[in-house]
């Protein structure tokens, strides 16, 4: 790749968008299947940009997101990579283990399912 696709960041390039890997992915859809088994959330949104990487939640389609997963590298040596923000934009959790600050979403799993 030519210089100006990656730049350098912290020992190594960044990619020229930001994405959730297969690991990532594979936890983030964990939740978001028991959570719509237990008819909390109907619908998702990927967006991969330049500096983040988002999983949109929603209750229905047409309806600003839920909540949003959110990766950002930059972040990793600071307040941490992953973060989940509340509609109101407000952010929940933050950190940089996914499962950890995950968490936050799976206490609304246990209310749901009582």
């Amino acid at each position: 790749m030519s210089s100006d696709q990656m730049q350098p960041f912290q020992g190594g390039p960044i990619p020229q968008q930001v994405a959730f890997d297969r690991r990532e992915m594979s936890v983030i859809m964990s939740l978001y299947g028991r959570m719509v088994a237990a008819g909390e959330w109907r619908d998702y949104g990927i967006s991969c940009l330049r500096d983040l990487a988002v999983f949109s939640i929603f209750r229905r389609t047409a309806e600003h997101p839920l909540y949003r997963i959110e990766k950002q590298p930059r972040l990793r040596n600071r307040q941490g990579l992953y973060s989940v923000v509340g509609m109101d934009g407000q952010i929940l959790k933050r950190g940089s283990d996914l499962k950890a600050v995950l968490r936050v979403l799976e206490r609304k799993l246990i209310r749901a399912v009582k």
